[in-house]
């Protein structure tokens, strides 16, 4: 904590700070009583000075009678060393009785009580009472406290703005003001069984109000759906239930902020939100982050350089190369490092929790409502498998770190606005642009048979309509690792966005990623198309692949979830999707034995390194096992997704073959010939020379948001599969050729019509 404008010199009558109570013992102490303990002076000069010290001489009085007891040298060593101690304080002259306990107050905080005192006496203070809001507890409050209001058009040395709500719209303009006639306020919300007090903004730094309201709504986008659907400019009205004594408890706190910035008191907790529970009478502190990129205080432009610069790898030794992955921190290193992130009322995620209804040997964790669903409706939000972001691992520490990264990859991959675009029509821009076909997938006979797709309901197979060439559309800079230079796609395919895009394009999180740094980034998002890409040539060719010797692993944690099946009534097996890009893919999949129906689950991984590979399936096929839990049943399953469901109820090994072994194929761990690499960045340039190999494109789009530093990427290799139905010709039906897994392609009428549903 500082303190600005505090006494230092000059002169009058000196005396023990108001807060302190002198009490002599002769041939013992001076004892000085305070709320916060007791001080004992020992010593003959400290029992002469201290019945000196009542405020009433000036220093040379004090030290012309102390010097008659201990002589003028010993007087004045005496005197100083009070002084030094920050016992002491001048007065111009005797405090009136009415303004002691606020001197002491002042005092206690380590300001000149009497200079405190003074300023908050004579500064005036505007109050702004938005709509909805009732001031005159507040007013009572201020007056109480000797706070002068300003009068109307009067200017102010301080504001305090009462509102409802601390999303009124309202706000943006009352901030702005303020910041401009260079005034500091305070924002307040006293109504309620929690009111919010805090922070304060300052007109001369970050953070303002705009900085703080993106992270209140990302608390409410399920009330943003309600807002939208009653068509209101600003958050719906609700009941302010609350007793009279919380509301005056909650004035006088606001009062009490209000004079300690003009007493001088400065200290972190002002850019806070404080919440106080009157339930429970707890106080929590919200720390408010100024951002770097914000329209109002900081720089609008800072997010489109940063997206528009060149994607230029560093080394980045692999500190961390168990459990999940190969990373440049390990788990509790990123924990450390962001979990201030993670704050009920102003972080990018308001908490992470153990997942419910996990198993002992399951370590899966949520983290809020996942962006990239993009659901229109309350019932999308409740509905989806996806519906919640979240992180699985082989420890507690691998899921919170999974589920933070989760969390935050999808908040930045959101649209926010300051996102570089460019508006023309693909056929004007020239060969910088990439088609959104090549990354959608859809064939043909799809776009012409849309209706037939969408009529499903199914949003995993929702087909757009396609794309038109001539018409203008926003397109967002991407940097292009094989060719080293910039290419354009469509913005709608790359942010997620609560409204549909005008284009008809939506984005998916395939290929979005967040890592220890921004190589690390690069490389889990590559991965996860990898995965995808060899999991579609599998699912929808109904291939038989090779199992998984899950005995050759040699891994606890393998033994361990394939324990915890066991006692539940389930088997486990994983097979080998290693496509041709020779880096392991992993499907893991549990079924329940004995009954009917098999309830079959299942999670896919894709890793340099096998066994991580192997691993990363099995903590995915985790995350579903709860929905399936012993006990329930097809109308209580955990998640009620009509896709998931209907899989659950329906599918076994016997009519979906394919999810067997390869009988003919002798099992082996995962195969692929990845080499192995000690930095990111080697990593980084072998996964772009694969890329160049098979006369694709790999593109990286920086997602990073200067508020958060947590590295974000979203990687698109134009010609990769989704595992969701994208039935254009390409890979889908030339790889398992290639690899010879199939003599022919499959034909499209063959095609696996059950959708990938996670």
């Amino acid at each position: 904590m500082t303190r600005t404008g505090r006494h230092r010199g000059g002169t009058g009558f000196i005396g023990f700070k108001s807060h302190l109570r002198v009490t002599v013992v002769p041939g013992e102490a001076a004892y000085l009583l305070s709320q916060r303990g007791v001080t004992a002076l020992r010593g003959h000069a400290a029992q002469v000075l201290a019945p000196l010290l009542d405020g009433t001489r000036d220093r040379e009085a004090v030290l012309r009678e102390a010097a008659l007891a201990l002589g003028p040298d010993a007087a004045g060593a005496a005197l100083a060393a009070l002084e030094s101690a920050g016992l002491l304080r001048l007065r111009t002259a005797s405090a009136p009785p009415a303004s002691l306990a606020a001197e002491a107050y002042w005092d206690l905080a380590g300001l000149d009580g009497g200079l405190a005192a003074r300023e908050v006496a004579t500064a005036l203070v505007r109050v702004v009472a938005l709509p909805g809001t009732d001031p005159a507890r507040l007013h009572t409050a201020l007056r109480e406290s000797g706070i002068r209001l300003a009068p109307d058009g009067a200017p102010a040395a301080f504001a305090l703005v009462l509102c409802a709500d601390y999303l009124d719209p309202a706000l943006e303009g009352v901030g702005a003001a303020l910041r401009a006639e260079g005034v500091p306020w305070l924002l307040a919300r006293t109504a309620g069984a929690d009111p919010w007090v805090g922070p304060v903004f300052r007109p001369d730094a970050g953070p303002c109000w705009s900085c703080l309201a993106p992270r209140l709504r990302g608390h409410r986008r399920s009330e943003a759906l309600l807002q939208r659907h009653l068509g209101l400019e600003g958050p719906a009205g609700r009941p302010a239930g609350q007793l009279p004594a919380g509301a005056a408890a909650a004035a006088q706190l606001a009062a009490l902020e209000t004079a300690k910035w003009l007493a001088g008191i400065r200290h972190a907790g002002q850019s806070a939100v404080h919440v106080l529970d009157t339930l429970r009478l707890t106080t929590d502190a919200h720390p408010v982050a100024a951002l770097p990129q914000c329209p109002a205080c900081g720089d609008h432009e800072l997010v489109a350089r940063q997206v528009c610069a060149p994607f230029v790898p560093v080394s980045r030794p692999k500190a961390n190369q168990d459990s999940g992955g190969h990373r440049a921190l390990t788990p509790q290193q990123m924990l450390d490092r962001y979990g201030h992130l993670v704050d009920p009322v102003t972080g990018v995620i308001r908490d992470i929790s153990r997942a419910r209804g996990c198993p002992d040997f399951v370590e899966s964790y949520l983290s809020g409502q996942n962006l990239a669903m993009g659901a229109a409706s309350l019932a999308g939000l409740r509905a989806g498998l996806r519906a919640l972001s979240g992180g699985k691992g082989v420890t507690a520490t691998d899921a919170r770190t999974s589920a933070l990264c989760e969390a935050v990859e999808r908040y930045s991959g959101t649209r926010h606005g300051d996102e570089p675009v460019v508006v023309d029509s693909y056929a004007a821009l020239g060969p910088a642009a990439v088609h959104p076909r090549e990354c959608q997938l859809y064939s043909e006979r799809q776009l012409s048979e849309r209706d037939a797709w969408n009529a499903t309901g199914s949003w995993l197979s929702h087909v757009p309509e396609p794309f038109a060439d001539d018409r203008p559309t926003e397109w967002t800079p991407v940097w292009s690792m094989t060719e080293n230079t910039q290419r354009l796609l469509p913005t709608s395919l790359l942010y997620f966005g609560q409204e549909p895009a005008a284009d008809g394009l939506c984005a998916d999180s395939n290929g979005n990623a967040a890592g220890s740094s921004p190589e690390d980034a690069l490389l889990q998002g590559f991965l996860e198309l990898v995965e995808r890409d060899a999991v579609a040539l599998w699912w929808y060719n109904r291939l038989r692949q090779p199992a998984v010797d899950l005995d050759s692993a040699d891994d606890p944690y393998v033994d361990r979830v394939r324990a915890g099946c066991r006692r539940a009534g389930r088997e486990v097996w994983a097979l080998d999707l290693t496509s041709d890009f020779g880096i392991p893919v992993v499907a893991a999949l549990s079924r329940r034995v004995g009954s009917f129906p098999e309830e079959i689950v299942f999670g896919f991984g894709a890793h340099f390194d096998p066994r991580i590979a192997l691993r990363r399936a099995l903590t995915e096929m985790g995350q579903l096992l709860p929905a399936v839990a012993p006990g329930r049943d097809g109308a209580n399953y955990a998640i009620n997704d009509p896709e998931a469901v209907r899989w659950w109820q329906t599918a076994t090994v016997a009519n979906q073959p394919y999810l067997a072994p390869d009988p003919s194929a002798a099992p082996t761990l995962a195969h692929g010939c990845f080499p192995s690499h000690t930095d990111l960045r080697d990593d980084v340039t072998a996964v772009t020379e694969l890329v160049r190999e098979r006369g694709m494109d790999l593109l990286v789009l920086n997602q990073t948001r200067p508020d958060l530093q947590l590295p974000v990427v979203k990687v698109v290799v134009p010609g990769m599969r989704h595992f969701w139905p994208r039935f254009a010709d390409g890979r889908l039906f030339d790889v398992p050729v290639a690899l010879g897994r199939l003599s022919e392609p499959t034909p499209y009428a063959d095609l696996n019509v059950v959708p990938v549903f996670v």
